[in-house]
């Protein structure tokens, strides 16, 4: 069996259930974004040491994301979406987990640290440019799994929660942005 098709020459792509999609249509660029995620995770594992329990649960993760990929390239729901409300009720524990056990945050900070945290701030970022994605998906009237959009939104407060985490956990100092506003904070705090 050979790796290619030669179906995309001409542009176009195929969608779970049958359909065809241009490889520039707002789906295509949804589910492209999450496997671009997809891969990032993998990097951000290949950081975690081998028999470190956070390395099993981004392996977990990892499936999550591909699982959402696949869902927002199904179009109409042509087979059952795998994403649910438990994936992100599991997320909000662990972000709740982890912001728990951290500093408290009053400034923006710059992504970096350890080359692990680092590499999950790139996840947030990337999980942001899929959500983005998705809502322009949204907008078109074309149907989505909205498990699978809140999942995503989530998604990227669990790898910032968890990048300020690894930090911590390894006596990383966090940048903070020098012009930074206090966050996090009333009104009438600032």
């Amino acid at each position: 069996m050979s790796i290619y098709t030669r179906y995309g020459d001409q542009g176009f792509t195929r969608l779970v259930g049958g359909g065809q999609a241009k490889k520039n249509a707002p789906r295509v660029c949804t589910y492209g974004s999450i496997d671009t995620l997809t891969s990032q995770i993998g990097f951000a594992i290949s950081q975690v040491a081998k028999g470190d329990p956070l390395r099993q649960e981004l392996i977990q993760v990892q499936q999550w994301v591909f699982d959402c990929g696949g869902d927002f390239a199904t179009p109409d729901e042509k087979r059952p979406y795998k994403i649910e409300s438990s994936n992100t009720e599991w997320l909000e524990q662990k972000i709740d987990d982890y912001w728990a056990a951290i500093p408290e945050l009053r400034q923006f900070i710059l992504p970096g640290g350890t080359p692990a945290a680092a590499s999950l701030h790139l996840c947030r970022c990337l999980t942001r440019e899929a959500e983005r994605n998705a809502v322009d998906l949204m907008e078109q009237e074309e149907s989505i799994n909205l498990a699978a959009l809140t999942f995503l939104n989530r998604l990227s407060d669990y790898f910032f929660a968890l990048a300020r985490w690894v930090n911590h956990q390894a006596g990383e100092a966090e940048i903070l942005y020098e012009n930074s506003r206090k966050i996090f904070s009333r009104k009438n705090d600032q």
